[in-house]
């Protein structure tokens, strides 16, 4: 029995159609709409708060309740590394979810919601000093 999965050439081409559609798209946003800068950085007048980016806001979000939790971001870290070697048995035939796979594909959903919670907090949440304030 060989390694590789069987699956529709369909697929495919279902995947590089959407894949064109969202590139175009995203050159087009891009051109379209102007990316909002700040001021230059000033080293004497530093902002309040001061953010990480937005993709590391969550683990910005997560250590500000205590540094114990950067433990959490590294087990996290080791999971989505050892996810692909999760699985218990080859798959029959390609698909997205497997019946199987169930219980990985809920850890991940509700992990990443998590990140997508933790981020939105830390974005549009958190004012002066990291306090916590409403979003208007």
């Amino acid at each position: 029995m060989s390694d590789q999965v069987p699956s529709s050439p369909h697929f495919f081409r279902l995947i590089r159609r959407g894949l064109l559609v969202i590139a175009v798209f995203l050159l087009v946003a891009a051109w379209l709409v102007p990316a909002p800068l700040e001021t230059a950085a000033d080293p004497m007048r530093p902002p309040n708060p001061a953010k990480s980016a937005w993709f590391l806001l969550w683990i910005q979000e997560l250590v500000s309740h205590g540094t114990a939790w950067m433990y959490a971001v590294l087990l996290l870290a080791g999971l989505f590394v050892a996810l692909p070697w999760l699985r218990r048995a080859p798959a029959e035939r390609a698909a997205w979810f497997q019946p199987g796979e169930r219980l990985v594909g809920t850890v991940v959903l509700v992990l990443f919601a998590l990140v997508v919670v933790l981020t939105a907090t830390a974005l549009f949440l958190r004012g002066e000093n990291w306090q916590l304030r409403g979003p208007f």
